[in-house]
């Protein structure tokens, strides 16, 4: 995280706090990843299997109650 008076360190940044208002407008926000429960994704499964491009790779719920994603 960064404070306000720390933008006059980077470069175009201060003027452009000034003229538009509001410190962030150079810095997009992040949006949230999406978090799931582990149960509901593997529907009841001890493997899933997800499709990536022309990859195939496996989510498997261990024994040991540990997620493990491969290839």
């Amino acid at each position: 995280m960064f404070h306000v008076s720390q933008l006059n360190d980077v470069p175009g940044a201060a003027h452009d706090a000034d003229t538009r208002g509001h410190a962030h407008a150079r810095f997009p926000r992040v949006p949230e990843p999406i978090e799931l429960d582990s149960e509901r994704l593997l529907g009841g499964q001890r493997e899933l299997r997800i499709r990536h491009g022309n990859e195939i790779y496996r989510l498997r719920h261990t024994r040991n109650d540990k997620l493990i994603l491969t290839k």
